[in-house]
């Protein structure tokens, strides 16, 4: 079993729990729990995974299984062990394959599948498990969920995802350029320490702080230097042996390479209570919509809650109102105790302070079409004849807020619409405040120079003193031979947001947004390995072109909704 250690809820973990308590709003006051680190969980090839276990005092509500690669320590106990050990849940935790003081060797999501069996087997023989479980955890501990459901186990009774993707191929490489989030994420992973001695919540972000800077210069030859697989090695000096693989096999259908990162099919097979949480600026938005619409599809008890947060902000900011969340529907879905929430969507509306419920989404809208015209504007009717820009590679147009995994979400975004590699059209004040509701699209009639080009669309809100903001974004890298001369349509965001009265709507169009995507160097060669930069010379038919937003009502605030209880 390793070397186990047996932790009593002395008085400072207690002032601990209060202070997570306060700070959360959660529903009770905590009750004792201990903790049994150094556990062992054995696979079936003979690696042991690095695990704890909180165990409640009393008669215990249920189990819960958290599973990931970020330690067994702060914050993530803080979040994801210790509020639920406090309610009554027995928590497993455990590391994930080379991560922590875990055995095996790190290969982020493609061990998940069948370490996920492994674990759950002995879970669940061991004294103190309760017959049935549920699965809690944000960002990759939410893939693990997914992977699990892949062959759901019977005693898994409810799980609570949040922003975690179901496929991380289709996140890589879904666009056709790659997601470039994985840089600073390699190298993230690339430092985290093995052995399972936690330096500490406040320690860990004073050494973060003060540590950002310098590595935030050393990554830049990774986003500068080609070819890219290349830099990216050296800046890890043999560490993150997964980068190379990712960044030069663009063909998520075709290489089997990508197959274990892929869990679309759990979408099908799962059957149990699933409670799904977002943001809108959060890089996973558009499969947390598309898990929730397909399990809905089929009839599943299935919900969801989305407020204006990016990836790491949902963490950061949304602990307040998504944990006691958790704490209702694990209440309800694991222990059978009454179900605070009212309806299964729960909607921030952003450019407002309101929440919304609402019993389906998207809720029925009507389209507002809108035309880029003459003079960079943005209007009702088509009209006028063409606009262009380049893209020169060697200057990619730059990222400017947006889902990022660094230093993404709402910005002034102003400096991009001035560029002059960006096409910037906006629209007259608003008589009144139009409120979108669902995927707005961009139809482009589009050609190039040079086939091998990317495009990028967002729209923004101009607020009447003059300053533009980011409401959602889409990106796709055209097909050399299919998407020549031809209207080219490019989804954006799943967004809930209203534009106020007297703003106005904006709709940029870029050859590039970098380093969210990698750009595309204008040639056939691979994107990991390629080293010639060609520019290349956008055109675009305005009349045909067109953005289309799904527009309802604005209406009313409902009134509050009670207090999650912690069941």
């Amino acid at each position: 079993m390793g070397d186990r250690r047996t932790e009593a809820l002395w008085r400072p973990p207690m002032l601990l729990d209060r202070l997570v308590t306060r700070i959360l709003k959660l529903p009770s006051a905590p009750a004792p729990y201990r903790v049994d680190r150094g556990l062992r969980v054995p696979m079936s090839d003979g690696v042991e995974l690095a695990a704890a276990h909180y165990a409640p005092q009393g008669e215990p509500a249920g189990t819960i299984l958290v599973r990931g690669p970020y330690g067994l320590g702060a914050p993530f106990d803080l979040l994801y062990a210790r509020p639920y050990a406090a309610r009554g849940y027995h928590v497993l935790f455990v590391a994930s394959r080379g991560t922590a003081a875990s055995g095996g060797d790190f290969d982020p999501m493609r061990t998940e599948l069948a370490d996920g069996r492994d674990v759950v087997a002995w879970m669940v023989a061991q004294p103190w498990f309760t017959g049935r479980f549920a699965t809690v955890g944000p960002s990759y501990l939410g893939f693990t969920q997914w992977a699990l459901l892949m062959d759901p186990p019977p005693e898994m009774a409810a799980a609570v995802v949040t922003v975690g993707p179901h496929d991380f191929a289709k996140h890589s490489w879904g666009t056709g350029a790659m997601n470039l989030d994985l840089v600073g994420w390699s190298d993230m992973m690339n430092r985290q320490p093995r052995g399972d001695r936690s330096p500490g919540l406040v320690r860990g972000q004073l050494k973060q702080a003060v540590a950002a800077p310098r590595q935030a210069r050393a990554l830049r030859p990774v986003f500068t230097d080609l070819p890219l697989a290349d830099a990216g090695e050296r800046h890890y000096a043999g560490g993150a042996r997964w980068f190379r693989d990712r960044v030069t096999r663009p063909d998520i259908d075709g290489d089997a390479y990508w197959e274990p990162m892929r869990f679309a099919a759990a979408l099908e097979k799962a059957e149990i209570p699933i409670l799904l949480h977002s943001g809108w600026q959060d890089l996973f938005l558009a499969q947390t919509f598309e898990q929730y619409q397909r399990l809905s599809a089929r009839g599943l008890d299935v919900a969801l809650t989305v407020g204006p947060w990016t990836h790491r902000g949902v963490i950061q900011d949304g602990g307040s109102r998504l944990i006691p969340e958790t704490l209702d529907w694990l209440g309800a879905k694991l222990a059978g105790r009454p179900l605070a929430r009212r309806t299964p969507v729960h909607l921030r509306v952003t450019g407002t302070d309101e929440w919304r419920e609402l019993d389906e989404w998207p809720p029925p809208c009507t389209p507002l079409v809108l035309f880029p015209r003459p003079g960079a504007a943005l209007g009702d009717a088509p009209a006028g004849s063409e606009a262009g820009f380049t893209f020169d590679p060697a200057r990619p147009t730059p990222a400017f807020g947006g889902p990022l995994l660094e230093n993404g979400g709402y910005v002034d975004d102003g400096g991009l619409a001035a560029r002059p590699d960006v096409l910037a059209f906006t629209g007259e004040p608003l008589a009144a405040a139009v409120e979108v509701h669902g995927v707005p699209e961009v139809e482009l009639a589009h050609r190039s120079d040079n086939p091998h080009v990317d495009l990028f669309v967002r729209v923004s809100e101009v607020d009447p003193a003059g300053r533009s903001r980011n409401v959602c974004e889409g990106y796709r890298r055209l097909d050399p031979a299919r998407d020549q001369s031809t209207l080219v349509r490019i989804p954006l965001m799943p967004v809930a947001h209203r534009f106020a009265a007297g703003s106005r709507i904006r709709l940029l169009i870029a050859g590039g947004c970098y380093p969210q995507f990698t750009r595309n160097l204008g040639t056939a060669e691979n994107p990991g390995t390629g080293t010639t930069l060609v520019p290349a010379r956008h055109r675009l038919t305005l009349g045909p072109s067109r953005l289309v937003l799904p527009t309802a009502a604005p209406v009313s605030p409902p009134p509050a909704s009670p207090a999650p209880g912690a069941g």
